[in-house]
């Protein structure tokens, strides 16, 4: 078996061999902080949740049958822990800020380049916080993560017509959020 392989990893780990999660770790810990970000929206909350959603995983990797791929099994582990976290109404929302300039110094031309980016990326950041939770993670994972509207299903356990509608008023409240924040932006 392909030692790059997932399936490598997770027979490996159910067969006792507890060091080869870390692979699985590494491979999906950015995409799972992501996912629960979005909904939490709260770093050190989101962190929390992220590292109990690798427990679960781990806990329960043999009830895993490989239907579907594990990193859908494993965003969907991840979305239902955030939900559950956000019904709960124990966590408080801050802002956090998503860019840190790096220390070094660059040309006037990078940093104007730069600058326009994490602009444009802050814009989009505001835009998407202000849709409901449910509504930015689904334009996460299909956008930003590019996940299909199948693997997404799987994820929320949304039928396929749920999720299609969803995203379609997801992008109609983004596309109006935007404008809103440009013309604030310009005036």
């Amino acid at each position: 078996m392909d030692k790059f392989n997932e399936a490598y990893y997770i027979e490996k780990v159910k067969s006792g061999q507890i060091d080869a999660f870390r692979f699985l770790i590494d491979k999906n810990k950015n995409i799972v902080f992501n996912i629960v970000l979005r909904i939490i929206k709260n770093k050190e909350d989101a962190e929390e949740i992220a590292q109990d959603v690798f427990i679960k995983a781990f806990e329960s990797i043999n009830k895993f049958k490989g239907d579907s791929k594990f990193s859908t099994w494993l965003y969907k582990i991840a979305y239902n822990s955030a939900i559950s976290k956000i019904r709960k109404k124990t966590i408080k929302t801050t802002n956090i800020e998503e860019h840190e300039l790096s220390d070094f110094q660059i040309d006037e031309i990078y940093e104007d380049f730069e600058k326009t980016i994490v602009d444009k990326q802050e814009i989009l950041n505001k835009a998407i916080n202000k849709l409901l939770p449910e509504e930015s993670t689904i334009i996460n994972l299909y956008y930003l993560e590019e996940n299909s509207i199948s693997d997404i299903c799987k994820i929320t356990s949304l039928s396929i017509s749920n999720v299609k509608i969803k995203l379609h008023r997801a992008r109609k409240k983004l596309f109006n959020s935007l404008n809103e924040i440009m013309i604030k932006e310009i005036a």
